[in-house]
């Protein structure tokens, strides 16, 4: 579930082998079981439970991850070691050692002790560095720049002054209370995000990664443009399990990129649509992104409801890649696989039908009401359960100690984005500057909504391609997303439309980290494999706008609403997919294409005056 950040300033992970690696091994597992246990009996406190998550995947960070290029990739130097050490300790003295007086004291009236600001400078510098290893430079730039606003605010003009905070009431706010680090991200890390990314490593441990690949294989494998499809409908189902782009660009790309190439597919079309079909991964249900769990606790919403909410965005999503690999498909006229080389689906969901049914779980406890981490606790033990039906995925206590590292590795960045994030927060809370951008961007737009959305889809686009999806969103819910909110947008519609724009960050470039990832598969320029995964998925572009416009597009509104909104929508997906690519029933002349863009733009506000101008165009 995790997401990353540009490819050029992120190092990569450590192989650490001998001693080292075995040692780390047996730390990310024990992880792994803690929040194991806490989920069945009991989440601490929020400040307690926070801090023991980041204590315990802060310092992996510091050993999984090197400092810089110099250092080594198969060991860990005495300075990691130093580090996780303090980093551990200091998360500790906010969740065991001075825990119950942290707890007890009047808040910004008792003054810190000296080895309380200590500690609160040490942590602070840790998590920067923490997150600069993990999720590279943007990130650590970005909350640099909101720690400088604390001291040069208050020289600014206007309405970006602030009345300036003293250092001692800074270092409160950042470390020693639930609205810094160990604000709501870290908090839905520490609770359920963790869990779902164990449950995300238990999956692929039992096999159900290949199991969605061969069923994409044998579901759309013959038709037209049939590898194209498969990396379309592998990534749709392995979205379901990661929620990350480009876990899904590796895990389905490895198969899917080398498939299309080898029936003549140009290896930035390929790359491009694996990109493009990854980066769904984070919209579509009942797993979604990192950054929806936030989403739902910013809201104050179910987590199911954002996943009910975004069910048919997401389709539509799915639905508008297809129709532009098949009409590019008939374009250029390529075709499917061989019918001795595809798969029986029969066959496939004998053999790996119990691989779906953890799923299923998920989808009925959050239905039923369950709590995430309840639902994921249970999820997991489930996969373990049906994967005995069948001795090629039963889960082997070597498979089982693997997923528990995986898991506990997994989610060491989430931990890092979230923690910086906290930061970035807390500084918007601290001076106000959430209001104060609110009040910029109404005044900047005069009330006008189209243009806040498009301030606000810019921001978001900006901000994804240098940080990762999760701190993307959670920078533009805590300053634009307001401002939507007081325009009339529905707040869940408000906040979801910041949170699609920072995931097709990823395909936007010149940043784009999925079509970075794709490209390297495929041997491809990632500039192209960019430009092309941005017109492949430019129905993302518009899909946000018409839920914004169209709350019936979230299901919210009179059945027959909702009705009319769905059909508008297929129809506006499929207008703008032939309009993009130059292909209907046959090749389209220039007018048509631009006939057909314009009817899907029409139907986006779901009028009936502009529904039955887009149906007539």
């Amino acid at each position: 579930m995790g997401d990353r950040s540009s490819a050029k300033d992120v190092i990569e992970q450590r192989q650490l082998t001998g001693k080292a690696g075995q040692i780390v091994g047996v730390l990310a597992v024990l992880v792994s079981l803690f929040h194991l246990y806490v989920a069945k009996f009991g989440i601490f406190e929020a400040l307690r439970m926070r801090a023991f998550h980041l204590g315990l995947l802060l310092p992996l960070a510091f050993l999984l991850y090197p400092g810089s290029k110099k250092s080594p990739r198969d060991g860990v130097t005495r300075l990691d070691i130093v580090l996780a050490i303090i980093a551990f300790l200091g998360c500790l003295y906010v969740g065991l050692f001075e825990y119950e007086r942290l707890v007890t004291r009047w808040m910004y009236v008792d003054p810190l002790t000296s080895l309380d600001k200590v500690v609160a400078v040490t942590m602070i510098l840790l998590v920067f560095e923490g997150a600069r290893r993990t999720t590279g430079r943007p990130l650590v730039i970005v909350a640099a720049v909101g720690l400088a606003y604390i001291w040069v605010g208050t020289f600014l003009p206007g309405k970006l002054a602030h009345a300036g905070v003293s250092v001692s009431k800074l270092l409160e706010h950042l470390y020693f209370t639930t609205e810094g680090i160990f604000g709501v991200p870290i908090g839905a890390a520490a609770t359920f995000i963790f869990l779902f990314v164990l449950f995300g490593s238990f999956l692929n441990e039992s096999g159900a990664g290949q199991f969605f690949i061969d069923l994409a294989r044998g579901l759309a494998g013959g038709t037209r443009g049939g590898p194209a499809k498969v990396a379309v409908v592998s990534s749709a189902l392995m979205g379901t399990v990661s929620g990350s782009a480009v876990a899904n660009v590796v895990g389905t790309g490895s198969y899917t990129i080398p498939l299309m190439k080898s029936l003549d597919y140009k290896p930035a079309f390929a790359g491009a649509v694996e990109a493009a079909a990854s980066t769904g991964g984070q919209i579509m249900p009942p797993i979604m992104g990192v950054a929806a769990f936030i989403l739902a606790e910013f809201v104050g919403v179910p987590y199911i409801k954002v996943c009910a909410a975004a069910a048919l965005p997401g389709i539509l999503y799915f639905l508008a890649i297809l129709m532009m690999v098949d009409f590019e498909a008939a374009r250029t006229g390529l075709v499917g696989l061989p019918k001795d080389e595809l798969p029986d689906v029969g066959a496939i969901l004998k053999e790996g039908w119990h691989l779906l049914l953890p799923l299923i779980l998920v989808l009925v406890l959050l239905i039923q009401g369950y709590t995430p981490h309840f639902t994921a606790f249970w999820a997991i033990i489930a996969v373990f359960c049906v994967t005995m039906v069948r001795k090629e995925t039963r889960m082997t206590p070597k498979k089982i100690f693997k997923a528990l590292e995986a898991g506990a590795t997994g989610a060491i960045m989430i931990a890092t984005s979230c923690a910086i994030a906290g930061i970035i927060i807390g500084v918007v809370s601290l001076t106000g500057l959430g209001v104060k951008f609110t009040s910029m961007v109404l005044s900047f737009s005069a009330g006008r909504l189209p243009i806040a959305l498009f301030l606000t889809m810019i921001a978001s686009l900006v901000l994804g391609m240098g940080v990762p999806t999760t701190a993307a969103y959670v920078m533009v819910a805590a300053l634009a997303v307001p401002a939507l909110v007081e325009m009339g947008v529905h707040r869940l519609a408000a906040h979801l439309f910041a949170f699609y724009f920072a995931c097709i960050s990823t395909i936007t470039p010149p940043v784009a980290t999925s079509a970075y990832a794709a490209a390297g598969i495929a041997k491809s320029d990632p500039i192209e494999t960019g430009f092309l995964a941005a017109k492949l998925g430019a129905t993302a572009f518009i899909v946000p706008y018409m839920f914004v416009y169209g709350p019936e597009l979230l299901l919210m509104g009179e059945p027959l609403a909702i009705m009319r909104v769905i059909l508008t929508s297929i129809l506006g997906v499929v207008a703008l997919a032939a309009g993009l690519q130059g292909w209907l029933l046959r090749k389209c002349r220039f007018f048509e294409r631009i006939m057909l863009i314009a009817a899907a733009l029409m139907l986006i506000e779901h009028s009936p005056v502009s529904d039955v101008i887009g149906l007539v165009v």
